[in-house]
């Protein structure tokens, strides 16, 4: 009875093989094997990146390249979930790279920095800086390669309990990171009626809500953009709202500072 049971596995096994294909890793879900982190975006909060999977990566690496504007080279590099940082060093492939043991077989790789933020051994927070994304290595242009394993085998990659695709080129899938973002945010208020709240620190950026009057906000970062004129003021300094889930220009922040003291970069 059991050699029956056993029929239609093996016999799916061999139709996979006839037709050349192969199971891709997942995230591990064997009887046994440890729970997974909550694994963030590997950058700073606010940002919306793009990625991609190329055939020559290896294991289940995605590489990931800003796609809100803003410069990817010498963005921060944040660990995605807290554990023990190692630096290594591989000029012919990974360029200065760091892996991250979280414990439980778990452990994340960040490829071709362009410099350490954080000492081999360090333990380190989620959400704190271990890097800056450069392209050293063999690397045409500036990214992060971004790797999950389980074991030392790579696992598809999951974000926020979520997995991610794997297209094969940038701009057909992207991620915005809540990675740093912490849980209250700095409290300010607005001034002004009518203040709109866009998706992203841009004014062509789509509407998500408008504040009809003074409010009382929790800003949980703040990265520069479009700049801003109103009242004979100049700023291009944007803050990331907590509860409206959008920016507003530092212009409508009720304080006399263009970047806001306190809060963190996105």
């Amino acid at each position: 009875m059991r050699f029956l049971r056993r029929l239609p596995v093996l016999f799916v096994a061999a139709l996979m093989a006839v037709a050349g294909l192969t199971a891709l890793p997942a995230q591990a879900h064997e009887a046994g094997a440890a729970a997974a982190p909550v694994f963030k975006a590997p950058y700073p909060c606010g940002q919306r990146w793009t990625f991609s999977h190329h055939s020559a990566e290896v294991r289940r690496a995605l590489d990931f390249v800003r796609s809100d504007g803003g410069a990817t080279a010498g963005t921060p590099v944040l660990a995605s979930a807290a554990g023990t940082a190692t630096r290594y060093s591989q000029p012919s492939g990974a360029g200065n790279y760091i892996a991250i043991d979280h414990g439980g077989g778990w452990t994340t790789y960040y490829f071709h920095l362009s410099a350490y933020s954080v000492a081999s051994g360090a333990y380190v927070a989620q959400g704190q800086q271990i890097g800056v994304t450069g392209s050293t290595g063999n690397s045409s242009g500036a990214h992060i390669h971004y790797e999950q394993l389980l074991n030392g085998v790579g696992q598809n990659i999951v974000i926020n309990g979520a997995g991610l695709s794997y297209p094969g080129s940038y701009n057909q899938a992207y991620l915005t990171s809540d990675n740093g973002c912490g849980g209250a945010g700095v409290p300010f208020s607005t001034w002004g009626n009518g203040v709109n709240v866009r998706a992203d620190a841009r004014i062509s950026a789509p509407v998500v809500t408008t504040l009809g009057g003074p409010t009382a906000v929790r800003v949980l970062c703040q990265k520069q953009g479009d700049t801003v004129n109103a009242e004979g003021y100049s700023n291009n300094w944007w803050s990331k709202l907590r509860d409206q889930n959008g920016f507003i220009s530092n212009i409508y922040i009720d304080h006399p500072d263009a970047k806001l003291p306190g809060v963190p970069l996105c």
